[in-house]
């Protein structure tokens, strides 16, 4: 009951910021049409639909981070946080009120980059709503990296923090190029990151090869719990240290 009244109240903040609505929804559909168009326009086969799709849907979720981390920051700079400190909540019940409404947030913004590629050209499967649970890790991961920049870093300094992130997602991830034209140790460093890992879950999965989409869906899903775990006990770290 604590966790799902705190989500609702966090859900109604996102939902009064129009940034929300730019970025995480817009920002990628712009993208997602715009080098389709470019792909119309070149004699080689840069931007497949197929595999730019899932790769803008990972690159959508990165936004995740900058809005999480914003909140919490936001929470943790004011007395709102003080007061609820002064409740029964646990550092998991403020995670899981912070987490829970960007779930549906990402699988909303998974629904529009399908549905726009569809609108583009691309054939529409089944495969499109089974790639929604092979996006959720890294949802999750974004997530609980903006939830950890927020419990770090002030509210200033969380904008900065997350935006890197999101850059260095977009270029580790093998959205705008394949990894295997630079190859070495560039693209075993980031074939072992989550960001790549997902990209090449998600295309996979859509492609139908379930198969060859375990390894880095499991990748994404340690990565993803991992990471939730480190913030949920920095977070319980902060909110028990002395003031």
């Amino acid at each position: 009951m604590r966790m799902r009244a705190f989500a609702f109240r966090n859900l109604r903040e996102l939902i009064r910021d129009p940034m929300m609505l730019v970025f995480f929804l817009g920002f990628p559909v712009i993208l997602l049409v715009l080098l389709s168009v470019i792909q119309r326009n070149v004699p080689v086969e840069l931007f497949v639909l197929s595999k730019l799709t899932p790769g803008m849907a990972v690159f959508g979720l990165s936004f995740l981070s900058l809005f999480a981390g914003t909140l919490v920051a936001r929470d943790c700079g004011s007395s709102f946080l003080m007061r609820l400190l002064t409740t029964p909540m646990t550092a998991t019940d403020f995670m899981g009120g912070y987490l829970l409404p960007l779930v549906p947030a990402a699988a909303g913004q998974c629904a529009v980059c399908f549905l726009t590629a569809i609108l583009l050209g691309l054939a529409p499967c089944l495969n499109m709503l089974l790639c929604l649970p092979v996006l959720l890790p890294v949802a999750v991961f974004f997530t609980a990296a903006g939830l950890l920049l927020g419990t770090v870093c002030s509210e200033k300094a969380v904008s900065g923090a997350a935006s890197l992130l999101v850059n260095v997602a977009a270029w580790l991830s093998g959205i705008w190029f394949d990894l295997s034209l630079i190859g070495g140790v560039f693209e075993q460093i980031c074939r072992f990151l989550p960001f790549a890992a997902a990209v090449q879950a998600a295309q996979l999965a859509l492609a139908g090869d379930w198969a060859g989409a375990l390894e880095p869906f499991l990748l994404t899903l340690l990565w993803s719990g991992l990471l939730l775990g480190l913030t949920v006990w920095l977070f319980h770290r902060r909110v028990s240290a002395p003031a």
